[in-house]
């Protein structure tokens, strides 16, 4: 559609941006046959009969992959379909050899959901979640060679066809190139903390195709609404926002040039030049002449069922996360890092559990990923249980050891290579502070009777001087508690 306005000027305008997520589940085999499903491997070793799309073969669906599927439309407060099919959608690429892709059309397994993130201004953003659909993924197209060495044809692997695929489609709600970026990064860590999807980008575990248009108010007040475009299969956060930005961009600059609303289509993005190109015109359904799947049977979800994934799911990272904020006082860095991951929210949960307060139990997991990063391995193979991380905390409190995280990864390193009781490592190690005022107080007389200049110095009223006593009774009466020092010498010397 075009104006013969001879000047077009946006005045303001409206983003509106529906994204399609494409989440690989991590199933151990394919959607539709027992074909090894993972990354890598030599290309088209993955595959078998099915995969290849020969005569007489049958596929035959994959339950776990339907019950992560469940797990994640629950997670996004989407209902579950009681009763759901599969169909056929009709088109041929090289990639996917049986000309057809097995998914879900008119009744997905999963819709009607919403799900919340944080704008930019703090405040919530909900966003309604259309539907949740399983399909399985094609192979991939690769245009060079290994190596990197031209060639004149396209060649493919299909190590990926048949991957269960789990296709999320949200209604238009965001509308910043930030907002887009916050839901696909939450999106990612609900997926890895259910352990549904490794959610790898650079792996291609999740791709994201924004569906973008924009609402133009010009001079007069009037409005003009560009063309739906999608972007396809951005796969970072990066790639994302600036992909969503420049379309923005684009269309405005487009109407404002020449009047033009676009079509709707499919757009790519060339990273070298940081912009969209048009790739084709968007198809609509009937294009894929969808039809119901007559070699498998439908799905039928009862409450049992229904229960029993509702039971794994658990609380959630956006629960979990305000929870550790508002309920426990920990500050937002560290309650991003530890609500993030499964296995490691549940571990600072066990150390709560053993009696630590919940800043301390922060600190001293602080320290164990350090000794994780620092040694690459995960943080739950170190070796090291909550239970005597737990008593690391108690002895902290107690005053039994010094309250640094020094002392805190020496201990736990130690601990890591022997296990035994935490008093008794920080005994091995000469950590263990003495607690017996008796002890304390000798050693404070012994400095008192000396009369150093510090003594003197803070005497005449110069505050700095107190730490200097303070070392100087440490080093007069070994492995004593720096904490109980100072406050001892503060009564001695009133």
């Amino acid at each position: 559609m075009t104006t013969t306005t001879a000047a077009r000027v946006c005045k303001s305008y409206k983003v509106l941006v529906g994204l399609e997520i494409h989440v690989q589940l991590a199933t151990d085999s394919k959607m539709f046959t027992g074909a090894a499903n993972g990354f890598g491997g030599e290309p088209n070793s993955q595959v078998d009969a099915q995969v290849l799309g020969l005569p007489g073969v049958l596929p035959v669906m994959n339950r776990k992959a339907v019950e992560y599927a469940m797990m994640v439309g629950l997670a996004l407060n989407c209902q579950v379909a009681k009763h759901t099919k599969w169909d056929r959608k009709s088109y041929y690429y090289p990639d996917l050899p049986k000309n057809y892709q097995i998914s879900q059309y008119d009744l997905p397994l999963c819709y009607g959901g919403s799900f919340e993130i944080a704008g930019e201004d703090g405040k919530p953003v909900p966003v309604r979640i259309r539907r949740a659909h399983l399909e399985e993924d094609a192979g991939k197209l690769l245009h060079e060679a290994p190596g990197g060495y031209a060639i004149d044809w396209s060649i493919v692997d299909l190590n990926r066809a048949g991957t269960p695929l789990l296709e999320i489609v949200t209604e238009p709600d965001l509308h910043t190139q930030k907002q887009v970026s916050a839901f696909a990064q939450e999106l990612q860590k609900l997926v890895q903390f259910l352990g549904v999807s490794h959610g790898q980008m650079q792996m291609g575990h999740m791709r994201f195709e924004p569906n973008i248009n924009v609402h133009i108010t010009d001079q007069d007040g009037k409005v003009w609404k560009t063309a739906i475009t999608e972007i396809k299969n951005l796969n970072s956060f990066s790639v994302l926002e600036r992909a969503t930005a420049y379309e923005v961009r684009r269309q405005i600059q487009q109407w404002e040039e020449t009047g033009s609303l676009g079509r709707k289509s499919t757009y790519g993005w060339d990273e070298p030049t940081e912009s969209t190109f048009h790739q084709r015109d968007k198809e609509e359904a009937h294009d894929y002449r969808y039809f119901p799947d007559p070699d498998l049977v439908p799905v039928e979800v009862d409450d049992t069922w229904l229960e029993q994934i509702k039971g794994r799911i658990g609380e959630l990272p956006a629960t979990r996360r305000k929870r550790y904020i508002d309920t426990l006082g920990l500050n937002e860095k560290d309650a991003v890092i530890l609500a993030g991951d499964r296995a490691t929210g549940d571990f600072f949960e066990q150390i709560l559990a053993g009696g630590v307060d919940a800043r301390r139990a922060s600190s001293l997991m602080e320290a164990l990923r350090e000794v994780s990063n620092d040694r690459n391995v995960p943080l739950p193979k170190l070796g090291i249980g909550p239970q005597r991380v737990a008593e690391i905390g108690q002895l902290v409190v107690s005053g039994k050891i010094p309250a640094n995280k020094e002392s805190a990864r020496k201990l736990l390193e130690s601990l890591m290579t022997k296990d035994r009781p935490a008093e008794q490592a920080a005994t091995d190690l000469g950590l263990l502070q003495s607690t017996d005022t008796g002890a304390i107080d000798v050693a404070i007389e012994q400095i008192l009777v000396q009369d150093p200049k510090p003594l003197q110095d803070y005497r005449a009223g110069k505050q700095s001087a107190f730490g200097a006593l303070v070392g100087m009774v440490m080093k007069n009466g070994k492995g004593l508690n720096a904490k109980m020092v100072q406050e001892r010498l503060r009564e001695k010397l009133g």
